[in-house]
């Protein structure tokens, strides 16, 4: 079957950085800073799935995603659950998940609105390794100093509750009537799963793995299958069962849509 190489497309970010290195290279002296490096098909078509870089020197936006029933109403193909891997986080980094307690929705307006938000989200220290499953609802935000690989459904829709002050367009009405105002809980835990295979994180979108693999061998998905070697600056999709090899050893972050059952992914040879 085809392994398609996709495309890394840097994004300008009023957050973003200079420094990429070692994932990327460093943005040109003068440049605009790269908050984002989307990889993207070659045909320019949308898979189910993206996969993108994040790099922040400031907070990014308190925001919100749909899911697809409120997404597909207003044209959209999808809502927007999304995976974070951190890669690397300063020393006092975080991660903003869910709110400290609940809210009326009316409350989570209110606040959004006079800036409180800020004191009411979730931030969860930062450390590299870590992986959390956002669902689509949840009130979210990244902070300053981390590198990130995000994991979503493919669709570029986003709901701006608060943005400390930029000049940037903010989305209280379709935000809040999506938001989940309740703080955010996932119990779920890293799970060996063979092979050199760790299950990241699993949701009703998607399913994320870390595999920890060397040599050549079959990757078996039932699906679309996207994998992105850490460290590399690369991403694939394989659209079926395909040989690879990964030479003496390699960190690969693997994820597909989910089925009914977890697929036999990698048999080596």
């Amino acid at each position: 079957m085809t392994a398609t190489r996709l495309v890394p497309r840097r994004v300008e970010k009023p957050w973003g950085r200079d420094r990429l290195a070692p994932w990327f290279a460093d943005v040109p002296a003068g440049a605009a800073p790269v908050g984002e490096i989307w990889f993207e098909m070659p045909d320019e078509s949308d898979p189910d799935l993206l996969i993108k870089y994040l790099f922040t020197s400031e907070k990014l936006s308190i925001q919100v995603h749909p899911d697809d029933a409120a997404a597909q109403p207003a044209g959209y193909p999808r809502g927007k659950d999304e995976a974070w891997v951190v890669l690397d986080a300063d020393p006092h980094a975080a991660l903003g998940l869910g709110l400290t307690h609940p809210l009326e929705r009316s409350e989570l307006k209110a606040a959004a609105r006079d800036g409180s938000i800020e004191t009411m989200v979730d931030w969860k220290p930062a450390t590299a390794g870590e992986t959390y499953y956002v669902g689509a609802g949840t009130v979210h935000a990244i902070g300053a100093g981390l590198v990130v690989l995000e994991v979503s459904q493919n669709v570029d829709l986003t709901y701006r509750l608060y943005d400390y002050g930029r000049p940037r367009e903010l989305h209280l009405d379709a935000g809040i009537a999506v938001s989940n105002p309740e703080p955010w809980t996932d119990g779920r835990q890293p799970r060996d799963l063979g092979n050199g295979r760790t299950l990241l994180a699993e949701g009703p979108a998607f399913t994320l793995e870390r595999w920890s693999v060397s040599g050549a061998g079959r990757i078996m998905p039932d699906g679309p299958c996207w994998l992105i070697p850490l460290g590399t600056g690369e991403g694939w999709l394989l659209d079926g069962p395909t040989d690879w090899d990964f030479g003496p050893a390699s960190d690969v972050l693997v994820a597909y849509v989910v089925s009914t059952a977890i697929p036999t992914l990698w048999v080596p040879a």
